[in-house]
């Protein structure tokens, strides 16, 4: 449920989601919501995903890319903003880099975990503790954005920049 709003969401505000390019899974979820509300989706995909029958094949608009560090990258440059629902290993490689892109001074862009049913607590625990053991700098640990509602979610991330995308 809280992909569906987050995809609605995401197109009733103008939005354009971009993402990997999956059809399967709570971004396949994010993507179709978005799609059936009118919205703007954009996937970027590896080669071999995509012929693992996995691409998304009604997307406004889908890059297939060579390699994970091609698709990271292409997205990260295309994104406004960045917004993580409740995942894997690969959701948690994604969330990792790009807050820690926002620690080197890569992008100052806003970062928001989806905690779903309370996904996330162990992990806004464990930053907690990096910030107290004063492993990560300055406010980064403040500047991740945690709600359970994918609207509140949307508009804490629309207050902190009106991102497009």
């Amino acid at each position: 449920m809280a992909a569906f709003a987050l995809g609605r969401g995401i197109a009733a505000r103008g939005m354009t989601l971009v993402y990997g390019g999956g059809r399967a899974g709570l971004m396949g979820a994010v993507a179709d919501a978005a799609l059936a509300a009118g919205g703007k989706v954009i996937g970027v995909i590896t080669t071999l995903l995509k012929d693992r029958e996995l691409g998304h094949t009604g997307l406004t608009n889908l890059h297939i890319v060579d390699s994970m560090h091609e698709r990271k990258s292409m997205m990260a440059e295309q994104a406004d903003a960045f917004i993580a629902l409740p995942g894997g290993l690969g959701t948690l490689d994604e969330i990792f880099e790009i807050l820690a892109w926002a620690q080197l001074g890569i992008h100052s862009k806003p970062v928001g975990l989806l905690n779903t049913l309370g996904y996330y607590e162990p992990l806004m625990a464990f930053l907690d503790q990096a910030d107290r053991e004063k492993f990560l700098r300055l406010n980064h640990r403040t500047q991740v954005l945690f709600e359970s509602d994918a609207d509140v979610m949307l508009e804490r991330i629309i207050a902190s920049g009106n991102p497009a995308t």
